[in-house]
Formats: structure tokens, C-alpha cells, sequence
């Protein structure tokens, strides 16, 4: 039992770092409020301890072998609703928090959260509410707050992603990738990564070739229509 009276939360931790895995084990263990039941080593491993061990929450790592974090994280909460997750991750960029979330993640945290705000952002999600770190809420609000980019509603050509048709609405619109990169929370480096992919499947050669495009595929309306 808890100082409060309250039984612990039944914690499965995953996590493919080892040495990050026993860690935060040994963290938790040191806490009331919480009781570590299992610990995993990829996706697949924390599906298989929930339908073991049923816990109330997962803290789950998002980059793992086998299954990723974000589809453990969708077929625990598709398989077994009464499975809260809460992500425990490195990373804090759009990318990996916009899917963690739309697949059921009801918590957010990166590996700077101390023990203490483990244990609430665990018992918020189990009392119904969000488990974020104020970084991941500032970052939400930012992002709601960001104007969407100019698309037009069209099937996006030659196999493009969304997020690579968002890069090159952006492009067209005569953003830098130091500009696109702030707009859509992500690093220089992954911005990068987007245009080159981008650009080979399209057959473009630079940016110029690539506001053609936009417009010329109907992505973009040129200003005033």
C-alpha cells in the first residue's frame, strides 16, 4: 500500500537498452506509488507481459527492435484498453510524439523525467488524465498554435508521405530548412532527410524545380486564388 492507503500501479517497464531497463527498474523500486511486475526488451515482449501480467500502465520506448513502441503501443491499447501507456523516450520531436499519441499513448515523457514525475505522470494517466513532461505540453500547444501549411486537398503524387508534402509546401511557400524545421519541431537533419527523399522520388534537382512542382501538381495555390 501507498502512504495514501492506495494500492501501487502495476508497472511493466520496456525498454531495448539494457542497462537503461535495469535502471529505471531500480529507480522505480526505490518509489511508492508504483510496483514494477515486469520488465521488456522490445514491442512484441511488452504485448506478450500484458496479456500476462495485465498491468495498469507500460512505460514504453519507442525505438525497439522487432515492434517499435508506437505499434506496441497501438495494439496494447486495441488488445487490452485497460492498459494505460505512458512513453518513456528519448526523442521529443514531432515525429515520434504525434504517433505515439494518435496510437493510444495517454502519457509523454523523456529519460531527463525524474522518479518523482514517473510516478505522476503514471497516476495521472490511471485517474484519466494526460501524463506529459511541460516540455511535451509546450510543444502541443506550439504546435496547435502553427498556422497549417497552404495544401490543397489532393492525393499526394509519385509516393510522396504527408510529411514530405508538408516539406514541400513549405518549400514553396520559400521557407529555409532551418525555418521548416522550427515550423514543424523537427531537426535540420530530418528536414534534410525529408527533401532528399522528396527530391528522388520526384526526379527534382533543387528547390526552384521544387516550387514548380508544387504548383504545377495543384499542392499550393499561387497567392490571391
Amino acid at each position: 500500500m501507498t502512504e495514501g492507503g492506495m494500492k501501487p500501479a502495476r508497472v511493466v517497464v520496456a525498454d531495448d537498452q539494457t542497462v537503461v531497463r535495469e535502471g529505471i527498474v531500480m529507480l522505480l523500486g526505490l518509489l511508492s506509488g508504483v510496483e514494477v511486475v515486469g520488465a521488456a526488451g522490445d514491442g512484441e515482449e511488452a504485448v506478450r507481459l500484458v496479456a500476462e501480467l495485465a498491468p495498469d500502465v507500460v512505460l514504453m520506448d519507442l525505438r525497439m527492435p522487432r515492434c517499435d513502441g508506437v505499434e506496441a503501443t497501438r495494439r496494447i491499447r486495441s488488445e487490452y484498453p485497460g492498459t494505460q501507456v505512458v512513453v518513456l523516450t528519448t526523442f521529443a520531436d514531432d515525429e515520434s510524439l504525434f504517433p505515439a499519441l494518435k496510437a493510444g499513448a495517454r502519457g509523454y515523457l523523456t529519460k531527463d523525467a525524474g522518479g518523482d514525475e514517473i510516478v505522476r505522470a503514471v497516476h495521472s494517466v490511471l485517474s484519466g488524465d494526460a501524463g506529459l513532461s511541460p516540455s511535451i505540453q509546450r510543444r502541443l500547444l506550439e504546435r496547435l498554435s502553427q498556422p497549417e501549411p497552404a495544401v490543397v486537398a489532393t492525393e499526394a503524387p509519385d509516393g510522396l508521405t504527408a510529411r514530405e508534402t508538408e516539406v514541400l509546401v513549405l518549400i514553396a511557400e520559400g521557407l529555409s530548412n532551418q525555418e521548416i524545421a522550427r515550423r514543424l519541431h523537427v531537426s535540420n537533419a530530418t528536414v534534410k532527410t525529408h527533401i532528399n527523399n522528396l527530391f528522388a522520388k520526384t526526379g527534382l534537382k533543387d528547390r526552384a524545380q521544387a516550387v514548380r512542382y508544387a504548383y504545377g501538381k495543384g499542392l499550393v495555390r499561387p497567392p490571391g486564388n
